[in-house]
């Protein structure tokens, strides 16, 4: 439960540094490298003051936010534990997308790869120290995570060091430029506010299952891991085409961008039968590499094979929204992302849940739900804008 709380807050940061990346791609292929440089600048200096907030924020609200998961009596206090020991660390969860984020923008993906493989070697090395070899639980994953991304985002820096940039940044050019600071806003407030909607009704979901007893709420715990290692491929899409779309449109190419998202849908398409297969027909397989309660792994291959349907589908959404953060109609993604949430995904986990409280397999089906209706929508988007001739349709 705290896990999910922290990737919600991960995710929202990650929508508001999008803001950088389409800003980034955009000057770069517009060739001015200068101003690529001061929205570096700026961006750094926002989100310093974002990981200040957030660190003070989620250390007094780590217990209220834990109520309102619904978090069972028997593991409480630990959800407070790891939200508080992540949250004191923010500075490197935010460190560490940003690092990600002007990479993405520069179209190169191998740095970010490097970043997380770091991060990961040093995480799974904590996991087996902290809470194998010391027996510090809840809190040890928490400081496995913390230190992980610390020394990711150290080592990170000393790689950049190292390499040659193609744009200048100066020590003058990091400070708050209102104007530059406005743009990332503008760019990267719509894609956050929708991420943190989405995100809290997959939150609502949880609170759901939490209240369904411990068994449903591991399940589906459990199954969340899977889901946002499934989950990827479609996010790793998303952000490459934002990337490469973004960088397209400022060097005025709006035929390669379009090219992009066709190519994206096919090849993610591929990649979502795979993962679809895996989670339905072998969830429980999946499943028995986080838990080994027979009760657990059964709830989890349950949840598991409603987001199996949602595999295929995100390869579509995905895509899409990519595309169109990279084409800066961001306000656009916040919409679908609203009505695919408010109106679908959340009523619909709210309906299951009393038409079929036992079935966590028919409240997984209001993530499917959801995304259909955000697929039409983005999908009537493009046609609309390329029917009225928008070259960045």
């Amino acid at each position: 439960t705290g896990s999910q709380v922290m990737q919600t807050i991960t995710i929202v940061i990650t929508g508001l540094a999008m803001g950088i990346t389409v800003l980034l791609g955009q000057k770069l292929g517009e060739g001015r490298p200068e101003e690529a440089g001061r929205a570096v600048g700026s961006g750094i200096c926002l989100f310093a003051a974002v990981a200040l907030v957030m660190t003070a924020v989620m250390l007094t609200a780590a217990p209220a936010v834990a109520a309102a998961m619904q978090a069972p009596a028997d593991a409480f206090d630990g959800t407070v534990r790891y939200v508080r020991i992540c949250s004191a660390g923010a500075v490197f969860i935010v460190a560490y997308n940003i690092l990600g984020s002007i990479f993405r923008g520069l179209g190169d993906s191998n740095m970010p790869l490097i970043t997380v493989a770091i991060a990961c070697f040093f995480n799974i090395a904590g996991d087996l120290l902290l809470v194998g070899g010391f027996g510090m639980g809840v809190a040890g994953a928490a400081v496995a995570t913390v230190v992980a991304q610390g020394i990711s985002v150290a080592l990170s820096m000393v790689i950049i060091r190292r390499r040659k940039l193609p744009f200048a940044l100066t020590r003058a050019d990091i400070r708050f430029d209102r104007e530059i600071t406005g743009r990332i806003l503008r760019l990267g407030s719509p894609v956050a506010l929708q991420d943190l909607l989405v995100s809290l009704s997959f939150l609502a979901i949880i609170a759901i299952a939490n209240a369904m007893g411990t068994v449903a709420s591991a399940g589906v715990g459990v199954a969340e891991k899977m889901c946002a290692f499934v989950m990827l491929v479609p996010s790793a899409y998303m952000q490459s085409m934002s990337a490469f779309v973004a960088q397209n449109i400022g060097a005025g190419r709006e035929d390669r961008a379009r090219r992009a998202l066709a190519c994206g849908i096919a090849s993610s398409v591929a990649a979502g039968l795979l993962m679809g297969w895996a989670a339905f027909f072998h969830g429980d397989v999946l499943a028995g590499l986080f838990a080994r309660d027979t009760a657990v792994i059964a709830a989890a291959w349950e949840y598991l094979k409603a987001y199996a349907i949602d595999c295929l589908l995100t390869s579509f959404l995905f895509c899409f929204i990519g595309y169109f953060n990279g084409c800066g109609q961001t306000v656009f993604v916040m919409v679908q992302g609203f009505a695919g949430a408010l109106g679908v995904r959340l009523p619909m986990a709210f309906l299951m849940s009393r038409v079929s409280p036992g079935s966590l397999f028919h409240l997984g089906l209001s993530t499917p739900a959801s995304t259909v209706v955000q697929i039409a929508l983005c999908g009537g988007y493009f046609l609309r804008r390329r029917k009225r001739g928008d070259p960045r349709a």
